[in-house]
C-alpha cells in the first residue's frame, strides 16, 4: 500500500506526541507535542488527542502507543494517567474510570480513522526489532515499559516491569523517573544494569533494545553485550510497522 499515510501518536506520562508517517516510517513534516494534562480521565484524554492531531491530515489510519496494559483496544491498567497529578499517588476515581475503557473505539470515532491502540513499548519495539530470535524491548520514562518479540512476531503484552526488582520494589518503581531523580544518576544506572540482567535470566533474549526518554542517560555499555540504545522517536515510527506485527483481533478484552 504505497500511498498509505499513518497518523502515529505516542502517549506518555509527561507528553503526548504525534506525527504523520509514510509507508517507510519517514515523518511527513514536523511532529507535534503537548504536555500531558492532569488529571486526565478518558474523556479529557480523547479530547486532547483529537485537538493535538486535528492539524495532521489527511491520513488513512492511526496508531496509538499507550502507557499501560491494553488488550484488544481496551485499557486494563494505566499507572500514569490514573494519577491526579504527575508522579502523585493513584487516584481511585481515575483508576475506575480507566479500567476497561475502550480506547480504540473512542479514538477511532474521534479521529474518524481506523485506529490501533497498543502498549507504547510494543509500538516502539515494532520500529526497531530485526525479526531474528527473541528480542526484548525496555522503555525508560515515567515508568518502565516492556515488549517481547519472537522471530519478528509481537507476543501478547505482559507487564513484566511489575515483577520484583528486590523485596521492596518492582522494576517499574525502581527504574521510574521519580526514582531516578531521588537516588541520582549513578545509582539509577546500576539499577538499570541489574534489571537488564534479571530480564535476561528470565527471558534468555538474543537482543535487548533500551529506549524511552530516559535512555539518554545511559551509555551503550550499560545495556550489556546483547543490548543497544534506540532513539526515542521509535515510539512514533513504530506506528507503521505495528499494523503488520500486531495481529490481535478486536473483541472483548
Amino acid at each position: 500500500m504505497p500511498d498509505v499515510v499513518t497518523l502515529s501518536i505516542d502517549i506518555g506520562g509527561s507528553g503526548f506526541k504525534a506525527c504523520l508517517l509514510d509507508t517507510g516510517g519517514q515523518m511527513l513534516g514536523d511532529r507535534v507535542r503537548v504536555d500531558t494534562p492532569y488529571p486526565c480521565p478518558p474523556d479529557r484524554f480523547v479530547a486532547t488527542v483529537g485537538s493535538l492531531t486535528d492539524p495532521l491530515r489527511p491520513a488513512n489510519r492511526a496508531s496509538v502507543g499507550f502507557p499501560g496494559m491494553v488488550r484488544r483496544g481496551h485499557v486494563l491498567h494505566v499507572p500514569s494517567l490514573s494519577r491526579a497529578a504527575y508522579g502523585g499517588p493513584p487516584d481511585p476515581g481515575l483508576t475506575a474510570a480507566w479500567t476497561g475503557f475502550d480506547a480504540q473505539t473512542e479514538l477511532s470515532a474521534r479521529l474518524s480513522l481506523p485506529t490501533k491502540v497498543v502498549n507504547d513499548a510494543d509500538m516502539q519495539g515494532c520500529a526497531v526489532v530485526s525479526g531474528v530470535g527473541m528480542e526484548f524491548v525496555m522503555t525508560l520514562g515515567t515508568g518502565v515499559g516492556t515488549a517481547l518479540f519472537h522471530d519478528g512476531r509481537l507476543l501478547p503484552h505482559l507487564e513484566l516491569s511489575h515483577g520484583p526488582y528486590n523485596d521492596d520494589l518492582t522494576v517499574d518503581l525502581a527504574l521510574g523517573n521519580a526514582a531516578r531523580k531521588e537516588i541520582g544518576h549513578h545509582r539509577w544506572v546500576k539499577r538499570v544494569r541489574k534489571a537488564i540482567a534479571l530480564f535476561d535470566d528470565m527471558l534468555w533474549f538474543d537482543h535487548i533494545y533500551v529506549g524511552g526518554g530516559n535512555a539518554k542517560h545511559l551509555a551503550p555499555a550499560d545495556t550489556g553485550s546483547k543490548g543497544s540504545i534506540v532513539s526515542n522517536t521509535a515510539g512514533l515510527v513504530g506506528g507503521v510497522r505495528v499494523w503488520e506485527l500486531h495481529q490481535e483481533e478486536p473483541g472483548r478484552q
